[in-house]
């Protein structure tokens, strides 16, 4: 059996330009991936199969063909019992669905003893979804283009993060539709990366999430999240992700972001509330001491 982590991303900023003649929005983004996340599974098997289990399994109920299965016929034609354990909710602006595709490239790549290199999984990725591509090595990473173009972060502090999700649906399309004012795409990226959670928050700060004002105008509670995070003890800096409805905060610690979280949970018991952590890498690998651990409560 083998078993692979599919961390949340995060993007701590998401900048949109123009649409391109392709139908693609160019954007610049920077992309983290948290100690939590959806877990995937993989046996040996003569067909290539998919079962979903987890707290937030019935999101994808009556999906005739999941990313899951897609990555595994793009990487090759074997056979495999692929287990999915969802964990985080579903089209949620956190990279679920795209992490469980990176996840399953990494997992049948071992499977099935393939020889793909990292960078043909990278090709492989792009032709299934743009937040693909980053997921498959889940590190920290500035992203262009239309998500394939990576450039590695020289150095990422580790911070504590609240991930807030009200259980609302926010179709990315949607999103796009609505969309009305754009940063563009020629802001000066720092790849050196940042020294600690203050040099870190001084550049995000001149950074906006384009996407979050169409957001909010389609589901209000949005800014509901917002304001919650934002009036918790210790938050530092909050946002939305991606596309939404997920919502972060950055805290002064772990336990600040704990605390945080229970509180949350009290006044506001309908929402899913995450307490996790950032750092330069997001996967952490099964049976290696390195566990994701348990779900919090709230998953």
């Amino acid at each position: 059996m083998i078993r692979e982590q599919a961390p949340a991303k995060i993007n701590l900023f998401l900048h949109v330009g123009v649409k391109r003649a392709d139908d693609f929005h160019p954007l610049q983004s920077l992309a983290v991936f948290t100690g939590m996340g959806d877990e995937l599974s993989f046996a040996p098997s003569d067909t290539l199969s998919l079962m979903i289990n987890g707290p937030f399994a019935a999101g994808l109920d009556g999906e005739g063909d999941n990313l899951v299965t897609r990555a595994g016929r793009a990487l090759g034609d074997g056979g495999a019992a692929i287990t999915l354990t969802k964990h985080l909710p579903v089209a949620s602006g956190i990279g679920g669905g795209s992490a469980d595709a990176a996840a399953a490239l990494r997992g049948l790549r071992k499977l099935w003893s393939n020889a793909a290199s990292d960078a043909r999984l990278h090709e492989i990725a792009a032709t299934l979804g743009s937040d693909i591509p980053v997921c498959v090595s889940s590190r920290s990473a500035f992203m262009e283009g239309r998500g394939e173009i990576l450039r590695a972060v020289g150095a990422m502090p580790r911070i504590a993060m609240l991930l807030v999700n009200p259980k609302v649906a926010v179709p990315t399309r949607d999103v796009f539709a609505a969309l009305e004012t754009r940063s563009g795409v020629d802001m000066d990226l720092p790849h050196q990366g940042f020294g600690d959670t203050a040099d870190l928050l001084r550049f995000l700060e001149t950074t906006r999430n384009d996407l979050e004002a169409p957001a909010r105008k389609i589901q209000p509670v949005i800014g509901d999240v917002l304001d919650g995070i934002a009036a918790l003890p210790g938050a530092l800096f909050t946002r939305m992700s991606g596309s939404g409805a997920t919502c972060f905060g950055i805290f002064a610690d772990d336990d600040c972001c704990a605390r945080a979280a229970e509180l949350l949970r009290q006044s506001h018991p309908g929402w899913w509330v995450a307490p996790t952590w950032v750092s330069e890498t997001g996967i952490r690998r099964v049976g290696q001491g390195q566990d994701i651990g348990p779900s919090p409560d709230g998953l």
